[in-house]
């Protein structure tokens, strides 16, 4: 096997024994992972059927807030993942591992599959709740699973994101504190109203969200209201959006946590 494949493996291999470790840690606390589960599924069935909501959109509102919901719940819920850092941080567990002959950056990318996996269970969870409520997505299994790529690619970099501002925090008690840079990136998007709805100004920023680029790309994916805005340039090209604010976020976040990571106790 050359030095490269070695190396690739050796990698793998640890990365796997990481996200064992986090797997192994829900099991013991399957509440926070519960917590996870349900959080999302209470704001769906609060903005659908309590606060109400739907300004500027045509058709049933289930069918527009469903696919906002979904990408919403990809880009929330990351501070269990950060918790998890900063705690390992905090308690010199990660420098112990750093010590070991481990690959590097094997810790972070063992958190990030765990959470993955999670993503995925959550994201299984929605679909399914969406549908016990009445949503219908059109365009077949392709349009389906072209829907679940775009947005565990969103979660995947989102994840990145949420990872290097734990490593900046270095922290627990500032997570929370951290955590809210995240918020008006969910917020400010068209999960639950469509641009037309909002000053330009404000819709022009809302549009040009990785949210709502994920959201409305999925809302044409499975035929649901859209939420264009006089056929804006953002909401024609979502679905090229969708893949390129994600691939950007990854590309700069991803190095940037192991690049800190490396810098530890350096």
């Amino acid at each position: 096997m050359s030095a490269l494949g070695s190396a690739v493996t050796w990698a793998a291999a640890d990365s796997w024994t990481m996200t064992r470790r986090e797997l192994a840690h829900w099991a013991r606390q399957p509440a926070q992972v519960v917590v996870g589960l349900v959080f999302p599924v209470m704001l769906l069935l609060m903005f659908g059927y309590l606060i109400g909501g739907g300004r500027g959109v045509d058709g049933a509102y289930i069918d527009y807030l469903v696919p906002g919901m979904l990408a919403l719940t990809m880009a929330f819920g990351l501070e269990s993942t950060m918790l998890a850092v900063t705690q390992d941080l905090d308690k010199g567990v990660i420098d112990r591992f750093r010590a070991m002959p481990m690959a590097d950056g094997a810790v972070l990318v063992g958190r990030s599959a765990a959470d993955m996996l999670q993503s995925a269970v959550g994201l299984a969870v929605m679909l399914a709740v969406g549908y016990a409520v009445g949503w219908r997505p059109g365009g077949g299994a392709g349009a389906l699973a072209a829907t679940v790529g775009l947005l565990l690619l969103l979660r995947f970099a989102m994840l990145w994101v949420g990872i290097h501002l734990a490593m900046v925090a270095g922290r627990p008690e500032l997570v929370q504190a951290v955590q809210i840079l995240v918020w008006p990136v969910g917020f400010l998007s068209t999960a639950f109203a469509a641009p037309a709805s909002m000053p330009g100004w404000l819709a022009a920023a809302v549009e040009w969200n990785p949210v709502s680029a994920t959201a409305t790309a999925v809302r044409d994916l499975v035929g649901a209201p859209g939420s264009a805005a006089g056929g804006s340039w953002a909401a024609e090209h979502a679905a090229l959006l969708a893949v390129a604010w994600p691939l950007l976020l990854v590309a700069v976040f991803l190095p940037l946590a192991v690049g800190r990571f490396r810098r530890l106790g350096g």
